[in-house]
């Protein structure tokens, strides 16, 4: 459990490291280039640590449905999303809704048992922690909008 725990905020960290960087290089090179620097980049990367780590079996992909193979495709939509959702909302705005929307949704496909997931009964206790995550993004961007007009005031004021 704690190796879990570690590994996911690991990973959350590199994410937010990563669309950071992400956002950085659509400034100066678009969308399209982003997704494809940023995924190929990554294809190079996991391909070598592969190859040291699992060798040749790295390749075996027996015994697997043909659809898991096109997961990288969704990796296309993910990274052209987030780049535009951050430009257009800010790094932490942007970041807070795409967590709340991968929760939602990995409640309802847990919850439905869908894409091979072993079916997890659906509590209302989940749905509360949803709803409290969700109303944390509007207290804070709305809190953030109030405090910025408030400030726009007094440098007006003092202006």
């Amino acid at each position: 459990m704690i190796l879990g725990l570690i590994f996911s905020l690991v990973a959350g960290s590199l994410l937010s490291i990563q669309n950071i960087f992400n956002s950085k290089v659509n400034e100066r090179a678009g969308s399209w280039a982003t997704t494809t620097l940023v995924l190929g980049m990554g294809f190079l990367a996991s391909m070598a640590i592969g190859l040291i780590f699992e060798g040749e079996k790295m390749f075996n992909l027996q015994n697997m449905e043909p659809w898991y193979w096109f997961s990288g495709l969704l990796g296309v939509g993910v990274v052209t999303c987030l780049v535009q959702g951050m430009r257009l909302l800010g790094p932490t705005y942007a970041i807070a809704i795409v967590l709340t929307s991968q929760l939602g949704f990995a409640l309802i496909f847990d919850s439905f048992g869908w894409l091979g997931l072993e079916k997890v009964a659906f509590t209302f206790k989940q749905l509360i922690g949803v709803l409290v995550i969700i109303g944390g993004i509007f207290v804070f961007k709305f809190a953030g909008a109030r405090k910025n007009q408030e400030t726009s005031k007094v440098e007006n004021a003092a202006g």
